[in-house]
């Protein structure tokens, strides 16, 4: 297994520990989530460009980094609904977008082409990625409020209503992203 797979696999493999970062209550747990979240953003950032850099870019690494940061991605925006910080219908549409997306790839893998993402694709998760961050930024100023930190009483309403913003705007993408990627393959679900 090349480098850039490997940074893949280890993303996935980051995804329970950032997973019981959101989810179990110690202090500052939301930094330690952030911070897992931020290293598995970057593997993200590393595994594509090293790839098509020293030219190893293989068919794994083509179906398993996007699988790496849907997993990823849909970790965090569960935890979120988990932890009331996130709307479960942007959930929803994003299950819905990544489900159709897959299943377009896995038709496609079984025709034997291998779709890599697009532009738009790329788009979306770093809208998605720059929204978890500022989540989990905004839950980590709010978690030193809990430790005693003086905090204007105004800033967890603030916080949640841009937090809310910031994933409702990253799910417009995900969903546009989706219609895009439908129409360039609809090849492989129309039957022939």
């Amino acid at each position: 297994m090349n480098l850039p797979n490997k940074l893949t696999v280890g993303r996935i493999a980051l995804v329970p520990f950032f997973t019981a970062a959101v989810l179990i209550d110690f202090p500052m747990h939301h930094l330690a989530a952030l911070v897992l979240f931020a290293l598995a953003s970057i593997t993200d950032l590393l595994d594509g460009k090293i790839a098509r850099k020293r030219g190893l870019v293989t068919d794994f690494g083509k179906f398993a980094d996007p699988l790496a940061d849907k997993i990823l991605v849909l970790a965090a925006l569960l935890c979120f609904v988990q932890r009331g910080c996130c709307d479960c219908v942007a959930v929803i549409i994003v299950l819905l977008r990544e489900f159709s997306v897959t299943s377009i790839r896995l038709i496609a893998a079984s025709k034997g082409t291998v779709i890599a993402a697009n532009i738009f694709g790329k788009i979306k998760t770093v809208t998605q990625m720059i929204a978890i961050i500022a989540v989990l930024f905004m839950q980590s100023v709010l978690d030193a409020g809990n430790l005693g930190v003086p905090l204007p009483s105004a800033l967890e309403g603030i916080f949640y209503i841009t937090g809310e913003a910031l994933i409702w705007i990253s799910t417009i993408f995900a969903l546009l992203s989706g219609v895009v990627y439908l129409i360039q393959n609809r090849a492989f679900i129309q039957d022939k």
